[in-house]
């Protein structure tokens, strides 16, 4: 089954630069790692929102987000307000 974890983030009062290279190490420290397929969106026009979007492809799905997931939300929290979400890819017809 294909699902998802999505993390956003919207910070507040914060150097976007720092933020961005932030977010960019925690992409890079997965990405190391080669086990978990990974990308982060930044929002068009508003500085301070991000999305990091973990891929899974298993017989299971947590609920309440992977470990990786769960750590990764951890992180960022001391940037400003963070939603963590898990969403399951609908079948099609």
């Amino acid at each position: 089954m294909k699902w998802l974890e999505i993390i956003e983030l919207r910070s507040v009062d914060i150097n976007r630069e720092l933020l961005e290279s932030q977010v960019q190490k925690l992409i890079d420290e997965v990405d190391k790692e080669k086990k978990q397929a990974i990308m982060a969106y930044s929002r068009v026009l508003i500085d301070t929102d991000f999305s990091i979007y973990l891929f899974h492809d298993s017989k299971n799905v947590e609920n309440n987000g992977t470990p990786l997931g769960l750590r990764l939300s951890s992180a960022l929290k001391e940037f400003g307000l963070v939603n963590h979400s898990t969403w399951i890819k609908m079948h099609s017809k």
